[in-house]
């Protein structure tokens, strides 16, 4: 089991960005794919995921109307756009897969939830 995030760099306040996350080696269909970040300083925590058999999503309340998460079920590839970033969204952003596929909701998402995770990708939002 591999996962793989890119797409990480430096952008202006305001600015776009969009994460990928490159799943091999499990049944991407099956899974729960979520993005976690951490701050320096700060605890890890869950961002969004989304359900790729259905196309179900989650997204924490700090990063809703900001952020989308899709998937490619053909790339096996899950993505997070993210708009209008802040100050405060510079952190790791970490990839992480859970086996069920119904652990996408509030009451469920969260890093104990989950199995497999990504070495993490940088973002950082400055002028």
């Amino acid at each position: 089991v591999q996962l793989v995030e890119s797409g990480g760099g430096l952008v202006d306040p305001g600015g776009s960005l969009r994460l990928s996350c490159a799943a091999s080696g499990f049944n991407f269909e099956g899974y729960t794919i979520g993005w976690f970040r951490q701050a320096p300083g700060k605890e890890r925590e869950r961002v969004c995921c989304i359900t790729p058999f259905d196309g179900n999503t989650f997204y924490t309340d700090s990063v809703k109307g900001r952020f989308t998460i899709s998937s490619d079920k053909n790339k096996n590839t899950v993505y997070l756009q993210m708009n209008n970033l802040r100050p405060e969204d510079t952190a790791v952003y970490y990839c992480a897969a859970a086996g069920p596929p119904d652990v996408c909701v509030e009451s469920m998402f969260d890093h104990y939830a989950m199995n497999y995770w990504g070495k993490g990708t940088l973002v950082t939002v400055s002028s």
